[in-house]
């Protein structure tokens, strides 16, 4: 993309309160009805059409309206709009949108955007602005996405091969389709339903198995990533907490249910990136256990 999107343009709120506040400001509902007129306009001029979603992080549960959201799912221009805005607003789901050669755009702070153009829509977009934006340009283009060791093991047919063997004994199968605590899915795999989990699971995720799994309740797992099961032992897809950065004690989590815990580093050493349809591995994910570089 270098050299294609050369001008960025940031957007952010011309209110102080509204920077500080977000969504409690008085302001920001004006701001926010500014914002979607100012991005709606960049992505028409930019002539991008459809865009696609990268880097997704999830920090909470998806609402229903972003349910089928993942790392390469392409989303249209109303779609992408409503995203920046949740973006800005502080509450996500947080991704990257963009179609090569003509625009990405990535969130900021303080309820700012980064808009990346080309020189051309840049001038078709001198006249932008007014109201309760301030926009400022400059010339920059996006940060690439930097993976210094990437998981290189593609779940391909001997990938599933290899699980549906291993599920012989008691096996758990993660699914990372996007960072942040509830990026997961995890499932109980076995003989009889590999074929199905390989079939849930989607172009781009990250996946991470373990087999016999220590997931005895211990105190020694509340310092670090953990992740705790309500019920491991059934087929399927499994209910789970993400505990990033561990925990202060036993109680906070057997007491909400969940009385299996499993430490993240189990699952760190078989790991596999799902390939697009047409077979190609486009999604880049930082090896967990550093060793598949």
């Amino acid at each position: 993309m270098a050299g294609e999107v050369s001008s960025e343009l940031i957007i952010s709120p011309r209110s102080q309160s509204v920077r500080d506040d977000l969504t409690d400001a008085p302001g920001w509902p004006a701001y926010a009805a500014d914002l979607r007129t100012a991005v709606a306009t960049v992505i028409d001029k930019s002539t991008a059409g459809t865009l696609e979603v990268g880097e997704l992080l999830v920090g909470e549960p998806l609402q229903d309206s972003c349910s089928a959201l993942r790392n390469g799912v392409e989303v249209r221009p109303a779609e992408a709009v409503r995203l920046v805005e949740a973006m800005v607003s502080g509450s996500g789901p947080y991704c990257r949108l963009s179609r090569p050669g003509r625009l990405q755009i990535e969130s900021g702070w303080d309820g700012a955007v980064h808009l990346y153009v080309g020189s051309g829509t840049a001038t078709e977009l001198s006249g932008l602005g007014g109201g309760e934006l301030s926009l400022r340009w400059r010339q920059a283009e996006p940060e690439p996405v930097e993976v210094s060791k990437p998981v290189t093991a593609v779940a391909d047919e001997s990938f599933w091969n290899a699980v549906r063997e291993a599920s012989q004994r008691f096996t758990l199968l993660c699914e990372r389709w996007a960072h942040g605590a509830h990026g997961c899915t995890w499932f109980r795999v076995t003989p009889g339903n590999a074929a199905d989990v390989a079939r849930l699971v989607r172009p781009r995720s990250l996946l991470c198995v373990g087999t016999e799994p220590d997931l005895r309740p211990r105190t020694e797992l509340l310092e670090d990533d953990f992740t705790a099961f309500v019920d491991p032992a059934s087929p399927g897809e499994l209910a789970y907490r993400a505990f990033p950065g561990g925990a202060d004690d036993l109680s906070d989590v057997t007491g909400e249910g969940f009385p299996f815990m499993l430490a993240d580093t189990d699952v760190e050493r078989w790991c596999a990136v799902v390939p697009d349809p047409d077979g190609v591995v486009r999604g880049q994910w930082e090896d967990p256990a550093g060793q598949y570089a």
